[in-house]
């Protein structure tokens, strides 16, 4: 098979022939169509500091897919050959607390697909069957292939609690208009979108936004307020990583609010933690993946019953074979959801 490989410690990928997996008794084996470019996979394709320290040399990238079964294990009784799927590419030990819980986002020994595991950008990709998630017939190719950060922007937004609150999103990349579009089917009483973009913004309007705000602004902290309430926003839902919006986010957070935070900054942070959120008495949570199962099951209902539409949101597709075009337009467009073909006949 044809496959998207991290060759060599250093930036770039590799497209090059690899053996198809082979298959344990409780596997799927699963053939993708459509693969999503994410900022994980920035990362490894750049090979900054994390992913030298992260990723094995050869692994296959890519997290985010749709796709049909192809062939499944002796033990397999959940999923037939042809069935369309997507995969939830944190994979538990399936033996720890977290696990048995449904929580194995958290477990200790947590591997991830494209990360840890091969991933999706592959003509195949073998998951355990406890990993598998079957689309509903109502859900589109190019919506399913992205159930992956649907379901960051639905466990950020559920996790925040966001009804009947003003809630402030800062960071209109993909997610941050995704997560726009939750809290809005959410009941949040107000939803203001942050970010440096015109473009973004407009999207953001689209996706449901009652105000958005340029942070180029000088008094941008003052207008955030004004459609807060006054007091500031009782829930930010923070998805740009940046220093400057995560510090300025829990500034403006009125006393007693919530954060919830899924951006991943690229150096790590000095916090005042004292004045902005100890002695405000802040609730803050760290996001991390998807509730397992929880939160596919939250993304499907919304998805199927037409409450979260992405209409908003630009989606280009390009072959595999044409990844290195695929990365830099994705690296300069946030906004825009870059998907890879994958399939046997575009490699």
């Amino acid at each position: 098979m044809k496959a998207l490989s991290k060759s060599v410690a250093g930036p770039g990928l590799t497209l090059s022939d690899r053996a198809i997996p082979t298959l344990g008794e409780n596997d799927v084996l699963i053939a993708p169509t459509y693969a999503g470019i994410c900022g994980t996979d920035h990362h490894i394709y750049e090979w900054d500091e994390w992913s030298a320290q992260t990723v094995p040399i050869g692994i296959a990238v890519g997290h985010e897919f749709v796709g049909h079964v192809a062939a499944v294990g002796a033990a397999v009784t959940g999923f037939r050959v042809g069935q369309r799927v997507c995969g939830e590419g944190h994979i538990g030990c399936g033996l720890c607390r977290e696990c048995q819980n449904e929580r194995s986002h958290f477990c200790a020994k947590v591997q991830v697909i494209g990360v840890n595991l091969d991933g999706c950008f592959a003509q195949y990709i073998r998951l355990p069957e406890r990993n598998v998630w079957p689309i509903d017939d109502r859900i589109p190719d190019v919506i399913a292939a992205v159930m992956d950060p649907i379901g960051n922007a639905v466990h950020t937004v559920s996790a925040a609690q966001v009804q009947g609150a003003h809630v402030l999103i800062t960071g209109a990349g993909v997610i941050g208009l995704i997560a726009t579009g939750v809290a809005v089917a959410y009941g949040a009483r107000s939803v203001t979108v942050v970010d440096l973009e015109v473009g973004h913004l407009e999207q953001a309007t689209a996706m449901g936004a009652s105000a958005v705000v340029d942070a180029r602004e000088p008094d941008w902290m003052e207008t955030v307020k004004r459609h807060s309430g006054g007091e500031g926003p009782d829930v930010l839902i923070e998805m740009s990583g940046a220093a400057s919006a995560i510090t300025k986010g829990l500034a403006l957070v009125r006393h007693g609010g919530t954060a919830a935070l899924l951006g991943i900054p690229a150096q790590p942070l000095t916090l005042d933690l004292a004045s902005l959120v100890i002695f405000k008495g802040l609730q803050v949570i760290g996001i991390t993946g998807r509730e397992v199962y929880k939160t596919w099951r939250q993304a499907e209902e919304l998805l199927v019953s037409g409450q979260l539409r992405l209409d908003a949101i630009d989606f280009k597709i390009l072959p595999m074979v044409d990844f290195e075009r695929a990365f830099d337009h994705a690296s300069t467009a946030r906004s825009t959801k870059v998907l890879l073909t994958v399939g046997l006949e575009n490699s």
